[in-house]
């Protein structure tokens, strides 16, 4: 039986990737009279994972990448200008409002008027930026607790459950990434389900499909309770 979930928060809770995909094609048109949008793509991808490990994930560490790109793209030519104008998309992302998926406020408030579950949201990126976000969501009354980490692998996840005093058998995530959200979780051999979102990062596509008795594929998060329901009873 389920008693503690998780939620991942971008893209499963509310919209994120696709302002990531908007400012990409700004940055695109920005850069246009050093190279195409192809050329600017491949190396600005490249260099997010090569700073992942300084940086980590959000929107402060893409406009980083974003500048260095731009350096890189221009031969050291780019203007101070222009990095002022990365830095104006960079602001305009952090100060973007919260867009909530459809259904998400009405079915996180459905579960958590059951009293039945501990709920958590479980997300990575920049602690400032993803703290903003939850509180301008109003769904802080809903959860127990927000976590927002470095990476989302086993480790963490075990780390989680085990400062929560959750058993893997009895906790759910939810979220959008098979390679963050999924993958491990099943790892640890708790329960998963994944909710599909129209654009997935390039850095954050897994290179396995999961699968087994404890992965659950739902359509949209509205699923979500009558999923729960079914595992009460299995």
């Amino acid at each position: 039986m389920i008693k503690t979930i998780g939620f991942d928060a971008d893209d499963t809770l509310w919209h994120n990737e696709t302002l990531f995909v908007a400012t990409h094609g700004k940055l695109c048109e920005l850069l246009s009279r050093y190279h195409d949008a192809a050329k600017v793509d491949d190396t600005l991808n490249t260099t997010e994972r090569r700073n992942l490990a300084r940086y980590g994930y959000g929107i402060k560490s893409f406009t980083l990448s974003a500048i260095e790109t731009a350096i890189d793209l221009s031969d050291g030519q780019i203007s101070a200008q222009e990095i002022r104008e990365i830095i104006a998309l960079a602001h305009d992302m952090l100060d973007h409002p919260v867009e909530m998926l459809d259904g998400v406020p009405e079915t996180v408030a459905q579960i958590a008027a059951t009293g039945r579950y501990h709920m958590l949201i479980i997300t990575k990126g920049d602690l400032r930026d993803q703290s903003r976000k939850f509180n301008l969501s109003q769904l802080d009354p809903h959860f127990a607790d927000l976590e927002v980490v470095t990476e989302k692998d086993p480790a963490t996840y075990d780390r989680i459950l085990r400062r929560h005093g959750i058993a893997r058998d009895e906790f759910l995530m939810v979220g959008n990434s098979v390679k963050s959200d999924i993958l491990p979780v099943l790892d640890l051999g708790a329960h998963a389900a994944h909710v599909p979102y129209p654009h997935t990062w390039v850095l954050d596509r897994a290179d396995r499909e999961p699968s087994g008795p404890r992965f659950h594929q739902l359509e949209t998060i509205t699923d979500l309770p009558a999923l729960l329901d079914q595992l009460k009873q299995a």
